[in-house]
């Protein structure tokens, strides 16, 4: 971390600014902020810190490293993004998609689709470790099925999300999983295990919700009945078992740690041969006056990957359900990304975090005060740094030696880390999670953070758990040349 020379009032100044900013685009522009006026809103806000640095003696030179540093951190989020959506591209002219759909309202219906979905993304999630790949993947059907169920899309996300989520945290081959105890200074088993006992809690609190919400919401009648839904998807598609090779590949390549990039790269491409292979007539309608099928089934692959496709059914709502925006789809997404990167690291290179962070720690008297302070930073850095890795590094690394003056193990540290810096990163609509899901789901941060409730009630329990002092490891005592224990001051 940088050394701050900023007081604190001025490095809460961008703050303020850009809560304002995003306040304002909100009352303006309501769900579609985040297509332009909360970009520019965070630029906005990231040249007052600039303009402040400056003032402080701080060069353009080292701003600008900070937002190199900041960006270049994010250069895989951005490609796999782009891979997300030409997969889903190439998934829904090759049947995949499709056929989800169709064999998911087989075996669903309204009153246990939330739980089932949560329960699906988070054995999906566990088996591969990675949220983005199962909200990419199974995510994108399930968020279809639940539509052509009727229920708001709002609830259909937070089930996504919630169960993606506790399976991304508590998987061994998850990248944040094995970051937390690493920044921390444990043992990945010993970190999953610390875990269980505040996340457990929070999937059970997750799951009851999602069955009442089954049994409670009301489910829109105007919606295509399920039977034409399935005629129609039958009609349209060449439809089989067999289809399913494609995710089951990409699902089994990510569980044995191919790198998420070439695992989806690979997704894509099998998504374009069996398009190719079982969907010619989708293939030659969506190329248009194309004679030569080699020819055909080249264009409407990469248009399929690249640009926006849309399967004619003649109904609006089905329509929606088999439509991409393939890589072009996911620009807008970048563009946020980018510009609240911009933001944090222009607020990182300044100091101005380290110097709001530093005033957070002489708030901590307790135990409980202490986590509560770890919780609130990795949320504050979750908004501020727009980044879930250093909503998880920095906290960690500031908040290590308070943990040992208080005498508690580090993996209470690493579990603080994960509650609330890993879950909460995908409820900020401008933090690369938040953006990311709402891109691949197509439903706006805005309306479906409510209903995330795993991604709620984690940070809620951990705090809990902080003040009731519940299974609070206590490190191992430091034994001295005189044979007493030497304990930090606290």
């Amino acid at each position: 971390m940088k050394d701050p020379k900023l007081s604190f009032v001025l490095s809460l100044i961008p703050i303020v600014v850009l809560i304002l900013l995003l306040a304002i685009d909100v009352k303006l522009f309501g769900e579609d902020s985040s297509y332009g006026s909360n970009q520019i809103a965070l630029l906005t806000s990231g040249a007052v810190a600039a303009v402040i640095a400056m003032m402080s003696k701080i060069s353009w030179k080292e701003l600008y490293e900070g937002i190199e540093e900041s960006i270049s951190s994010a250069l895989g989020a951005v490609l796999i993004l782009l891979l997300i959506g030409a997969l889903a591209g190439t998934w829904l002219i090759s049947g995949v998609i499709p056929a989800m759909i169709y064999y998911g309202l087989e075996i669903l219906n309204p009153t246990i689709f939330l739980v089932a979905t949560t329960v699906v993304c988070a054995i999906i999630s566990i088996a591969t470790g990675s949220s983005w790949g199962t909200i990419g993947t199974v995510g994108v059907a399930l968020i279809a099925i639940g539509k052509a169920l009727g229920l708001p899309e709002g609830w259909i996300a937070g089930a996504i999300i919630s169960g993606a989520y506790f399976g991304d945290k508590m998987s061994p081959l998850s990248d944040t999983t094995n970051l937390a105890p690493a920044i921390a200074g444990t043992d990945l088993i010993t970190h999953i295990r610390h875990m269980v006992w505040t996340t457990g809690p929070s999937i059970i609190i997750a799951l009851i919700v999602f069955l009442i919400a089954g049994f409670t919401i009301d489910i829109n009648e105007t919606v295509v009945s399920v039977t034409e839904m399935q005629g129609v998807m039958a009609e349209k598609f060449n439809l089989g078992w067999w289809l399913f090779l494609v995710p089951v590949g990409v699902i089994v390549l990510i569980a044995r740690k191919v790198p998420a990039v070439p695992a989806l790269f690979v997704g894509t491409v099998l998504g374009g041969i069996f398009a190719v292979i079982f969907q010619p007539q989708i293939v030659s309608e969506l190329a248009g006056d194309v004679p030569n099928y080699a020819q055909a089934s080249y264009k409407t692959v990469v248009n399929a990957m690249a640009l926006d496709t849309n399967v004619e059914t003649g109904n609006d709502i089905i329509n929606d359900l088999l439509s991409t925006g393939g890589m072009f789809g996911m620009m807008n997404t970048i563009w946020l990304i980018l510009c609240a990167l911009t933001f944090g690291g222009i607020m990182q290179a300044a100091g101005m975090l380290e110097r709001l962070t530093r005033a957070v720690l002489k708030l901590v008297s307790s135990t409980g005060s202490l986590i509560t302070a770890t919780t609130g930073t990795c949320i504050a850095f979750n908004i501020l740094a727009a980044d879930q890795y250093l909503a998880i590094v920095v906290p960690g690394k500031m908040f290590a030696k308070a943990y040992d003056d208080q005498g508690l193990a580090p993996e209470n540290l690493s579990r603080t880390l994960e509650d609330s810096g890993t879950v909460t990163s995908v409820l900020i609509p401008w933090n690369t999670c938040g953006v990311a899901q709402a891109g691949v789901l197509g439903v706006a941060t805005g309306a479906y953070w409510m209903y995330c409730v795993f991604n709620l009630v984690s940070p809620l329990m951990t705090i809990l758990f902080g003040f009731m002092g519940w299974k609070l490891t206590k490190r191992a005592p430091r034994i001295g040349s005189d044979g007493e224990e030497r304990m930090r001051a606290s």
